[in-house]
C-alpha cells in the first residue's frame, strides 16, 4: 500500500504542469483587441501576460487586413488612432514624407501585414515591463481549464505548443480576446452561433435572405434563424511588381473538379452583382463568343482579371489587401464548410485552415494556368501573386485564418442592428450613458454564398448604409462571472455584431476592457459594478471618442465637454455646434434637463459653450461626472 501511495505521489509530480507568477490581467488571445488591452491597462499600472495560439502575435492586421474600412475617421479614435499615426510615421521615416508609400498609406489607414507587425511589436516593447507575451499557447474551450471561486475566474490552464507541458496562469481579471470565444464558453458564459431570425429583434436582413449583391431582398427569402456564420478566408498581400511577385503554385491536394464552373462564369459573364437582373442568356451568349475572340467581358457588373478572383484595396509597396470578391460564384472563401469553426477543436481548426489555404492556393494556380480559360483572361490573373518580403516563415502566405464571426455572448447588453442604424434620414441611433466607444461601419454579414439551382444569388450578403453609433459597456461583460471582459467575442445579435468585427472596434472596445479592468482591480469589485462615469473619464482622457461629433476633433480642448455633455443628452445632433449662440428653444430643453437656473446667460449672445460649461460645473459638484482629482 505504501509504494502505491509513493507511486501515485511520483506521478503527481511527473505530471507536465507549469506554475506562472499572477498577473492583474490574463488575456487569452494576441490579437489587436488583446494588445490594446494590455497596453491600457500597462498605462494605468497595471500587468499583463498575453497568451497567443500562434507564433506571431498582431491578428489580422498583421496577416493581411490592412486596408481599414472606416469612413469616419474621427469616429474611432484613442489607441485605435494612435495605431494609425504610428502607421504613417513609418513610412514617413523609411521613405520619406513625400513618398508614394506615403501617399498610399491614407494617412495610416492602410499598410503592409509587415508594417502592422512592427507597430504592434513597438507597443509591446514600449511596456515590456507590465506586459508579458507568450506565444505558441493554446487554450482549449474545456469546462475543465478554467478553475473558479464561486463567481470569479481564479486560474486557467493552456497547452504549452513547443514543449507539452500544461501551464497554468493565474490573473485578477481575464480577458478573452480570441476570436472564437473559447475562454468565454470554458468559463459558462452562454452564447449564440448563427443566425438569428427577423421576427427575433426586427433587424433589416436577418435570417435567411436570397439577394444578389446590393439588390432587394428576392425570392426564396424565409427570413428564419439558422445556423449559418459569416464566411471565413485569408487576406491575401498580392503585388503586381515583378521583382517582388511569387505566382501560386499548384497545392498538394488540388482538385480542379472545385474550380471549373469558373470557365462558364468567365465566358459567359456570369456574376452576382445586382445589375445581372437585367442580363439575358442571349446577352450571355454574345458575350461567349466575344470572350472566345479575344475580347473582355462586357456583362453589367462582371470583372475581369485578377478581380475574377478577389477584391482588392491597395497598401503600400504596390502591395494589396485582398478579400473575398461578393461580386463572383467563387473567391477566396468556403461558404457552409467554416460553420463547425466556433466551436470545434484546434485539431478540426487547423485541418480547415489547411484545407482553406490549399482552396485559395488551387484557385489562383487555376485562374492563372488552366488551358480552358481564354488566355487573354489567364495573362491578366497572372500579373499578380503572393508578395514574397510577407509572410517568410510561411511560404508568403497569411499564417492566420479570417474568423470573421465566432461565439457571441449573451452579456449585460445585447447589441442588435436597431442599436447601429439611424432611425430616421440625419438621426442618430439610440444613446448610451454606459458609452465606452462609438465607431462608423457599414452593416455587412458576409454570412453565405453558394450557387443553388442555377440561381445566382447570395444568401446572407447584406450591405446598409453606414452609421455612426455608440458601443455600451455591457457588451463586453458577462452576468455570470465576475472578473472576466469580452472585448472581441462581444455580446450581439449576428447582424449586430458584423458592426462590431471590425478590428479598430476590437482595439476600441480591448482599450475599454483593460481600463475597466485596472478600475476594477483598484476598488476591488466586480466587473459588472466598475463606475461607467470614471471609465468614461480615463478613456475621454485617452482621446477615446465615446460620442462623435462631425465638428470636434479629440485634440480640441472642448472635446471632454463635448463628450460628457453629448453622452448625457443635451448634443443630439451630429454637430455639437459650441461656438453657435444660443437660442431660445435650446435654453430652456437644456435648463429642464439639468434643473439648472443658469446665471448670466443671454439668448443670442452667448454661446451654447457657454451654457453647457455651467452645466458641466454643476454636475462637477454633484458628482454626476467624475473629473480627476
Amino acid at each position: 500500500m505504501r509504494k502505491l501511495v509513493c507511486g501515485i505521489i511520483v506521478c503527481l509530480f511527473c505530471f507536465p504542469l507549469f506554475a506562472q507568477e499572477q498577473y492583474d490581467l490574463v488575456i487569452v488571445g494576441g490579437n489587436p483587441g488583446g494588445i490594446m488591452a494590455a497596453v491600457a491597462a500597462a498605462r494605468e499600472g497595471k500587468t499583463s501576460v498575453i497568451l497567443e495560439r500562434t507564433s506571431h502575435v498582431g491578428g489580422l492586421p498583421a496577416n493581411g487586413l490592412g486596408a481599414t474600412d472606416i469612413h469616419t475617421r474621427n469616429a474611432t479614435t484613442g489607441l485605435f488612432r494612435e495605431f494609425v499615426q504610428r502607421i504613417k510615421k513609418y513610412y514617413v521615416e523609411k521613405y520619406g514624407p513625400d513618398s508614394q508609400q506615403v501617399k498610399d498609406c491614407s494617412d495610416g489607414y492602410h499598410f503592409e501585414p509587415s508594417a502592422a507587425t512592427k507597430v504592434f511589436d513597438d507597443f509591446l516593447e514600449e511596456n515590456k515591463s507590465y506586459i508579458k507575451v507568450l506565444t505558441m499557447r493554446q487554450f482549449d474551450a474545456d469546462l475543465q481549464n478554467v478553475v473558479k471561486s464561486g463567481n470569479s475566474i481564479q486560474k486557467i490552464y493552456l497547452l504549452n505548443r513547443l514543449t507539452g507541458e500544461r501551464e497554468e496562469y493565474k490573473g485578477r481579471v481575464f480577458l478573452d480576446a480570441t476570436y472564437e470565444g473559447d475562454l468565454g464558453a470554458a468559463a459558462g458564459i452562454p452564447f449564440k452561433v448563427g443566425r438569428e431570425g427577423k421576427t427575433e429583434f426586427n433587424e433589416p436582413g436577418a435570417g435567411r435572405v436570397y439577394k444578389y449583391w446590393g439588390g432587394p431582398e428576392g425570392s426564396g427569402s424565409t427570413f428564419q434563424a439558422d445556423n449559418a456564420v459569416q464566411a471565413y478566408n485569408y487576406r491575401l498581400c498580392l503585388t503586381n511588381n515583378p521583382s517582388n511577385r511569387l505566382l501560386f503554385e499548384k497545392p498538394e491536394h488540388y482538385d480542379r473538379e472545385e474550380y471549373i464552373s469558373m470557365i462558364e462564369d468567365v465566358l459567359l459573364g456570369r456574376n452576382t452583382d445586382k445589375a445581372m437582373q437585367s442580363v439575358t442568356q442571349e446577352m450571355m451568349t454574345q458575350n461567349k463568343g466575344k470572350v472566345l475572340a479575344g475580347a473582355k467581358s462586357s456583362i453589367p457588373g462582371d470583372k475581369w482579371g485578377i478581380a475574377k478572383v478577389t477584391n482588392m484595396v491597395g497598401v503600400p509597396n504596390q502591395k494589396t489587401d485582398a478579400n473575398n470578391q461578393h461580386g463572383v460564384f467563387l473567391s477566396t472563401d468556403l461558404p457552409e464548410e467554416n460553420w463547425p469553426w466556433p466551436t470545434s477543436s484546434w485539431e478540426w481548426r487547423d485541418k480547415f485552415a489547411q484545407r482553406l489555404k490549399e482552396y485559395i492556393q488551387g484557385l489562383f494556380y487555376f485562374a492563372q494556368n488552366d488551358e480552358a480559360l481564354p488566355k487573354q483572361f489567364r495573362d491578366a490573373v497572372r500579373e499578380w501573386g503572393l508578395a514574397k518580403d510577407e509572410y517568410l516563415d510561411n511560404e508568403h502566405f497569411p499564417r492566420q485564418v479570417y474568423v470573421r464571426e465566432g461565439r457571441r455572448f449573451v452579456g449585460l447588453h445585447f447589441f442588435t442592428a436597431n442599436d447601429a442604424i439611424p432611425v430616421k434620414e440625419g438621426g442618430r441611433p439610440p444613446l448610451y450613458e454606459t458609452s465606452i466607444t462609438a465607431s462608423h461601419y457599414a452593416l455587412d454579414s458576409h454570412a453565405v454564398r453558394k450557387r443553388e439551382s442555377g440561381r445566382i444569388h447570395l444568401d446572407g450578403f447584406l450591405s446598409y448604409p453606414t452609421a455612426v453609433y455608440t458601443v455600451p459597456y455591457g457588451v463586453i461583460v458577462p452576468k455570470e462571472v465576475d472578473n472576466l471582459l469580452l472585448p472581441v467575442p462581444v455580446s450581439g445579435s449576428h447582424i449586430g455584431f458584423s458592426t462590431l468585427r471590425m478590428e479598430p472596434c476590437w482595439m476600441a472596445m480591448g482599450q475599454a476592457a483593460g481600463v475597466a479592468s485596472s478600475i476594477a482591480i483598484d476598488r476591488k469589485e466586480k466587473v459588472q459594478d466598475v463606475n461607467i462615469l470614471e471609465l468614461q473619464r480615463k478613456l475621454i482622457q485617452q482621446g477615446m471618442t465615446l460620442i462623435y461629433y462631425k465638428d470636434v476633433d479629440p485634440n480640441d480642448a472642448d472635446f471632454p465637454l463635448s463628450q460628457f455633455m453629448g453622452l448625457k443628452g443635451y448634443l443630439p445632433e451630429w454637430n455639437a455646434d459650441l461656438s453657435k449662440k444660443i437660442d431660445e428653444k435650446t435654453l430652456n430643453r437644456w435648463k429642464e434637463l439639468s434643473g439648472e437656473t443658469l446665471q448670466d446667460i443671454v439668448v443670442g449672445k452667448s454661446t451654447r459653450k457657454d451654457v453647457l460649461e455651467q452645466i458641466y460645473q454643476s454636475m462637477l459638484e454633484k458628482k454626476d461626472i467624475v473629473h480627476k482629482k
